[in-house]
């Protein structure tokens, strides 16, 4: 799915000198940005629905950037940011990567992108942040209701951070997700948060019961269940079994299925590969 705007600004990026610019495409017309002295794009992880196999989401994660590959995964660059103001660049700059190189590829019935919140972020982001990447957004003329904002874990201390961030992020239109690092956790932010989904590690299920009364409360309230890091066949044995047992469709992403790459895959594709 592309846009005038969107054309216009590749073209733009198309005739730009990677020595000269803070980004630019390369010869396989990736976006590719620069932060200091690292350059980075994006690649995107397929979210897929137990069954079928068919992707409903993608999550987009920031990689240094190499001809060859896929790259290096790059979050630590925000660890060890010298400031908020340095983090909070980083994250637009990866935003903007990774809704460009989403939706110079998506078609209109792709699904949706997933876009992760660093942790580093909740204590910088301020009421004008949510602003900046909608503004950013509308001149390029791309949806923003396709985005859902994933915030990260955190502590029962920061809660009142995370429902700062998330009203921030919801007043200017967004739909937003939560991280888990259990059912349990989970069922916390449920009643407390009231996100649009809540991503859960899948390598943190303890028993059934709490799974289940989990996705029995979500659906309940129209919140989607999302497990991430999906990694093995155990792991995938016990959510087939929730599912079937619960009769609700579950989501999940990780590496049994997918490596994050700079391609979208084809929805046949997808399910094929599933």
């Amino acid at each position: 799915m592309t846009s005038q705007a969107l054309d216009a600004y590749l073209e733009r990026l198309n005739n730009a000198s990677h020595t000269a610019s803070k980004v630019w495409l390369d010869e396989q017309e990736r976006a590719v940005g620069r932060y200091f002295n690292t350059s980075l794009t994006s690649a995107f992880q397929p979210v897929r629905a137990f069954g079928d196999g068919g992707i409903v989401a993608y999550e987009a994660f920031a990689r240094s950037y190499s001809e060859f590959d896929d790259g290096l995964h790059l979050w630590k660059l925000l660890d060890h940011a010298a400031s908020d103001d340095e983090s909070v660049e980083l994250d637009r700059l990866c935003r903007m990567l990774h809704a460009v190189n989403y939706y110079r590829q998506a078609g209109s019935d792709a699904p949706e992108l997933h876009l992760s919140v660093h942790a580093r972020l909740l204590a910088a982001v301020n009421s004008n942040h949510g602003v900046a990447y909608r503004r950013i957004l509308s001149v390029l003329e791309l949806p923003h209701d396709r985005i859902v904002l994933q915030l990260p874990v955190v502590t029962p201390n920061q809660r009142w951070l995370l429902n700062y961030v998330l009203d921030n992020y919801r007043r200017n239109g967004f739909r937003l997700g939560v991280s888990a690092n259990s059912p349990l956790e989970a069922l916390g932010l449920l009643d407390k948060v009231r996100p649009d989904l809540i991503k859960v590690d899948a390598r943190e299920l303890p028993d059934p019961d709490s799974v289940g009364l989990l996705l029995l409360r979500a659906a309940e309230q129209g919140v989607r269940i999302f497990f991430k890091r999906v990694e093995n066949r155990e792991v995938f044995d016990k959510l087939e079994q929730y599912g079937s047992a619960l009769a609700q469709s579950i989501h999940a992403q990780g590496y049994l299925w997918d490596t994050p790459g700079a391609r979208l895959l084809p929805q046949g594709e997808g399910a094929q590969a599933a």
